[in-house]
């Protein structure tokens, strides 16, 4: 017996679509049946993965966002909306991180960090979530009553890593806020959960893992590997599905054995 997920008809929002993670989410979710809208700061490599998720026969749109940006995350959201129709699922991956020990971290080093991850997450996925709420209570349009929000968190939100103490506070902070948003929102059929990846070879961090520190690094993880991108799928495609109506506010780690 065969199982697939199928996202005909649903409308996704993936934040930070214009690499990594975010542009594999966008990919899987086409791949499933959704339509996807790229959102980011990089406009032209949106359309670029537009293009290559239309060639391959699935339904994707592009618009700009600035997730610390509040204006800009309201027209963003509008703009989907208005094009391509409401929004079912959000895919809240946009993150930004930096290197140095806690004695070292500037206020704007902290801004920088906390505005992205921590900020720009709350207030993309509070205006995702009015929406879905207003149709929950009738007071707006639409065909299917409820949502998915998945939150991309990480295991430095749960395990406190070396050099990255601010991301660490900021993905801590997401995974909370996961938690609350459930607790609000489960009621009206909006499910809010979290994916915490371990460490995933992405274009971002590629180099590091050929240095001595990269590889010192890979030899302290339980199975000696980083994952890919892709070894997020069938996460992430769980909790985006129809079915997945009893899972709400879990915390799922994705991390090869890493934080156990």
């Amino acid at each position: 017996m065969s199982y697939s997920i199928d996202l005909s008809g649903r409308v996704a929002l993936v934040t930070g679509a214009s690499s990594g993670l975010g542009a594999q989410f966008a990919r899987t979710l086409a791949q499933a049946g959704a339509c996807v809208v790229l959102a980011g700061r990089r406009t032209e490599r949106l359309k670029t993965l537009r293009s290559e998720i239309e060639g391959a026969g699935g339904d994707a749109h592009v618009v700009t966002l600035d997730v610390t940006d509040l204006d800009s995350i309201k027209s963003a959201v509008a703009h989907a909306e208005t094009e391509v129709g409401t929004l079912d699922i959000l895919i809240n991956n946009s993150g930004v991180s930096t290197t140095q020990r806690l004695t070292e971290v500037t206020p704007d080093d902290y801004d920088f960090v906390m505005d992205t991850n921590v900020r720009g997450a709350f207030f993309v996925a509070q205006e995702v979530g009015k929406r879905m709420l207003a149709r929950a209570q009738g007071s707006a349009p639409g065909t299917f009553i409820g949502g998915r929000i998945v939150n991309i968190a990480s295991m430095a939100g749960l395990r406190v890593l070396s050099q990255i103490g601010v991301y660490s506070m900021s993905k801590a902070a997401v995974i909370h806020m996961t938690r609350a948003m459930a607790l609000e929102w489960g009621k009206y059929g909006i499910n809010v959960n979290a994916i915490c990846p371990g460490y995933i070879d992405t274009e971002i961090n590629h180099h590091h893992w050929g240095t001595e520190q990269g590889k010192k690094l890979v030899e302290l993880l339980p199975r000696k590997r980083v994952g890919q991108p892709q070894d997020l799928d069938t996460s992430l495609l769980m909790l985006c599905a129809n079915e997945s109506h009893f899972i709400n506010g879990a915390i799922i780690q994705a991390d090869d054995g890493f934080g156990v």
